[in-house]
């Protein structure tokens, strides 16, 4: 996968930590739920270890700042 795929995804997420910094929670949370889709089609047609690699850290990030946007939610 070419690296300009995951340039998309990556000025997506900086809007969503953007936007967790201007206390606007509401649409980083929509925010989050588009990049999260994004990634979900990335991985659908993900073919290269590296690909999956660089997925899996997305979402583990995603993960975190969805953690951030939702506290009373725990694993």
């Amino acid at each position: 996968m070419e690296e300009n795929k995951f340039l998309g995804i990556k000025k997506s997420v900086q809007e969503v930590i953007d936007l967790i910094a201007a206390n606007d929670t509401i649409e980083a949370g929509n925010k989050l739920i588009v990049v999260s889709e994004q990634l979900d089609e990335l991985l659908d047609f993900a073919e290269e270890d590296d690909d999956l690699i660089e997925i899996s850290k997305y979402q583990v990030l995603l993960n975190q700042l969805f953690l951030k946007i939702n506290p009373t939610i725990e694993d």
